[in-house]
């Protein structure tokens, strides 16, 4: 490796948002900084399964509305 051309690789704390956190090598910020996760595998619903559908200016309804009878016979 060519020196001094590589960003300083050092050791930071991650802290999920439950308040858990773990130390891993980053190149984020100083050497014993912290980086606080806004979404993790705790909270996130990708991983956690936990899906909301969120019906903004009616489009669920919409699309209910539009398909209530399709199908039926």
């Amino acid at each position: 490796m060519k020196p001094d051309i590589h960003p300083d690789y050092h050791e930071i704390t991650v802290i999920r948002t439950d308040g858990t956190e773990f130390k891993t090598r980053s190149c984020y910020g100083k050497a014993g900084d912290s980086l606080r996760l806004e979404i993790d595998p705790t909270s996130h619903p990708a991983w956690t399964g936990v899906h909301r559908v969120v019906d903004r200016g009616g489009q669920v309804a919409k699309f209910k509305k539009r398909f209530e009878g399709f199908g039926i016979k």
